[in-house]
């Protein structure tokens, strides 16, 4: 499809939505929803198009100017200067408006549920693991995102065994979901006397958060089990059954809540973090298969992916995937440049597909 014919389509989607929207009385709650998000989403690349389209006709008003100056020097002059600037900056504006044309993520715009959990090296990855949660959290601050502790399992000295969190704002999947996959360290341990560089990991993985509407999940398909929570060393820490356990026995996902003192509190966090992990695999099942034929993705959201390495004692970022290397471990991992990274991810992302025309 010519750039054209697709941006047509987009300016008559808009109308097609707008009159849709004037009568609101005929529709659903959720379609309203969903089409005033749709609405929300066109408006940015409309004004785009429109811009594109005002700067051609522009560029064609000048060249006839131009043309038909005759022996008027100061009229040709004039037109041949408007002309100049009109033509350099059409390029740019055309290249934003690409980038808006691409086909986005669906899940872009919804919130996210953040899990960190220690990986192979003992208690250093457990501090690690900590790190990391920490530097999300200063990151969502950054961005004025809304950060909820989900629920925390710590290892007594400050770590982290693993760590959920719900963070919500705008566009908080589409700025984090290039975070999922292994996370490495390299440093020396604050244990460790000889001062021996150490190597571990931390396995981070960011889920779209699935709304009620998403995922259809039947009460006969949950194995549901109550249990007395637990603190740090196996101390009790509540004297009723309030933790939850649920099992969604069709998938074998588990997922276990316990930091509220209330089972009922308990539960539905629980259910939250079930309907993203569902969601997550179905997405993950669909993505996989449109991938299948693809080369040179940013990172297959493989949870097993080693994305990234910071090395403490050389005070750098390394991001695998696209060879990206900061020296700026400092403000990375207390969220102050952990943009850069992300940027450059998201544009390498976009690079790709408009190189490969990738839906």
């Amino acid at each position: 499809m010519s750039l054209d014919s697709t941006m047509d389509k987009v300016l008559q989607r808009r109308a097609e939505v707008e009159e849709r929207l004037s009568q609101a009385a005929e529709m659903t709650p959720v379609e309203m929803a969903n089409l005033s998000r749709e609405l929300t989403e066109l408006r940015p690349v409309c004004e785009q198009i429109e811009l594109v389209n005002r700067l051609t006709t522009e560029i064609a008003d000048a060249q006839m100017m131009v043309d038909e100056a005759g022996d008027d020097s100061e009229m040709a002059e004039m037109a041949r200067t408007e002309l100049e600037e009109l033509s350099g900056q059409l390029p740019a504006e055309q290249d934003k408006l690409q980038l808006l044309l691409l086909p986005k993520d669906k899940d872009d715009s919804r919130n996210a549920i953040l899990e960190v959990r220690a990986g192979t090296g003992g208690d250093e990855a457990a501090l690690f693991a900590a790190d990391l949660f920490s530097m999300y959290q200063r990151f969502a601050a950054k961005h004025g995102w809304k950060f909820e502790v989900m629920e925390v399992s710590e290892t007594g000295i400050g770590g982290y065994k693993e760590a959920t969190a719900t963070i919500a704002g705008s566009d908080v999947f589409a700025r984090l979901k290039f975070e999922s996959g292994v996370h490495r360290v390299q440093r020396v341990p604050e244990t460790e006397t000889g001062g021996r560089i150490h190597t571990s990991a931390a396995t981070v993985a960011v889920l779209p958060e699935a709304e009620d509407v998403d995922i259809d999940i039947v009460e006969t398909d949950l194995r549901i089990d109550v249990f007395r929570a637990s603190g740090p060393g196996g101390q009790s820490v509540n004297t009723t059954d309030s933790a939850v356990r649920i099992t969604h026995l069709p998938t074998g996902i588990v997922v276990s809540q316990q930091d509220e003192k209330s089972q009922h509190k308990n539960r539905a966090k629980a259910m939250k973090i079930l309907r993203a992990r569902i969601y997550d695999a179905e997405r993950a099942r669909v993505e996989a298969e449109r991938a299948a034929s693809r080369k040179g993705q940013v990172g297959s959201g493989d949870r097993s992916e080693r994305i990234r390495t910071y090395n403490f004692p050389q005070g750098r970022v390394t991001d695998h995937r696209i060879n990206l290397t900061l020296y700026k471990l400092d403000r990375v991992v207390v969220g102050e440049a952990l943009d850069e990274v992300i940027e450059a991810l998201i544009a390498e992302d976009q690079a790709r597909r408009l190189a490969e025309g990738v839906d």
